[in-house]
C-alpha cells in the first residue's frame, strides 16, 4: 500500500509499529507492514518518529511538489549497497552498449506511441489520421535504429531531435480524439498551460518517483544518466528510463479526459496562464495511476503488476551494469 498524504493540514505520525494519519476527519492507523511507500505533499506533515519507522522498515518516503514531482526522498541505507553496480554503471555509460541501450529505449517509446494511437481509431477520418501519424513515427523509429556511434554523445543530438519530433506528431494526433475544449497546441511544462498537460505533468511526476525508487533499491545510482547527463544534481537516469513507461500515464490521462471525468473542480487557471491541479484532480489522478500500475500484465513471459515490472526492469539493468565493473569491458 502507498500512503499518500496530500491534503493541507493532514499529518502522519507513529503509533508503536504502525502509522497514524491525522486529518480533520479523525485518525486512522495503518500497520507498517502494510505500507510500501509514503508520499508527502506541500502542506502536509510527517513526524520524525514516523520517518524513523519508515527507515527501519525500508519504506521510502517521498516529498512531492505541486506538480507531482519528487523534490526529496528518504530511504534506508540498505538500498543499493553493492558498489560494483555503480562502478559498472559509470563504465557502461561510456560504452558502445550504452548506444544500443538508449536507441532501444527511444524506439520502444515510439512503438508505444504508435500502439496507443492505433487504439484511438473510431472512424474513417480518424483512421486516416492515425495511419499517417504512425507511418511518420515509423520513419523516425527507423532513423533511430540506423544511428551509429561509439559513444552516446556521438548520436545524442540527432536522437533528441528525432525523439522530440516524434512526440510532437504523437500529441498532435492524440489531440484529435479529445473534446475540443481540452485540446492544446503544444506540450507545456513548468508550468502547464492547460489541464491535460497539467495531468500529464503530474502523472509523469508520480512515475519519476516510482522509477527513481526502483533504481535505488536495485543498487543503481539515478544521478548517472546515459543520454541525459547535463542536469546538475538531478536524477538524470530516471529521465532516460521513464521513456519506456510514459505511455502508461498517457493512457490514464487520456482515458480520464475521454470518459468525461475531468471537470472545472479538477484544476485552476492562474492569471499568468498557468494551470494547476486542485486537490480533487490530484486525488483522482493519483488513484487512477496507482490502480493502473497495480494491474497485472505479462512481459517476457512473466505476469506481474506494472509497478513490479518497473522494479524487475531496474534489477535487470543492475545486472547489466555489474558486468561493466572493470573498465574497457
Amino acid at each position: 500500500m502507498e500512503l499518500i498524504i496530500n491534503t493541507f493540514g493532514t499529518s502522519l505520525s507513529r503509533n508503536n509499529e504502525g502509522f497514524v494519519i491525522n486529518s480533520k476527519d479523525g485518525s486512522h492507523r495503518i500497520p507498517a507492514e502494510a505500507v510500501s511507500s509514503i508520499q508527502i505533499s506541500k502542506g502536509a506533515q510527517i513526524t520524525s518518529d514516523a520517518v524513523m519507522l519508515a527507515v527501519e522498515r525500508e519504506i521510502e518516503v517521498l516529498f512531492m511538489d505541486n506538480s507531482g514531482s519528487p523534490v526529496g526522498r528518504i530511504w534506508s541505507p540498505k538500498y543499493g549497497s553493492v558498489s560494483t553496480i555503480r562502478k559498472g554503471q559509470l563504465n557502461f555509460s561510456f560504452s558502445k552498449d550504452a548506444v544500443a541501450w538508449i536507441k532501444e529505449v527511444i524506439m520502444k517509446k515510439i512503438e508505444n506511441q504508435q500502439a496507443l494511437l492505433l487504439m484511438m481509431r473510431t472512424d474513417a477520418v480518424s483512421e486516416a489520421a492515425v495511419a499517417k501519424a504512425t507511418n511518420r513515427l515509423e520513419d523516425y523509429r527507423k532513423k533511430v535504429e540506423s544511428l551509429n556511434g561509439e559513444l552516446v554523445n556521438d548520436i545524442a543530438p540527432k536522437l533528441r531531435g528525432w525523439e522530440g519530433i516524434s512526440s510532437k506528431i504523437y500529441f498532435e494526433t492524440m489531440n484529435l480524439f479529445i473534446p475540443e475544449e481540452f485540446r492544446f497546441e503544444n506540450r507545456s511544462q513548468h508550468p502547464a498551460q492547460d489541464v491535460v498537460n497539467a495531468l500529464l505533468n503530474y502523472g509523469y511526476g508520480l512515475l519519476y518517483g516510482k522509477i527513481e525508487g526502483a533504481l535505488i533499491k536495485a543498487g543503481i545510482d539515478p544521478y548517472i544518466g546515459i543520454m541525459h547527463r547535463d542536469d546538475y544534481n538531478r536524477p538524470v537516469l530516471v529521465y532516460d528510463v521513464i521513456e519506456l513507461y510514459r505511455i502508461w500515464v498517457d493512457y490514464v490521462v487520456y482515458s480520464l479526459v475521454l470518459q468525461g471525468s475531468v471537470t472545472d473542480d479538477y484544476y485552476t487557471k492562474k492569471d499568468d496562464g498557468s494551470c494547476w491541479l486542485e486537490a480533487l484532480g490530484r486525488r483522482v489522478l493519483i488513484q487512477s495511476v496507482n490502480d493502473y500500475l497495480e494491474d497485472e500484465i505479462t512481459v517476457k513471459g512473466v505476469t506481474r503488476s506494472r509497478g513490479t515490472h518497473i522494479f524487475l526492469y531496474a534489477q535487470s539493468l543492475a545486472q547489466i551494469f555489474k558486468k561493466f565493473d572493470k573498465p574497457n569491458c
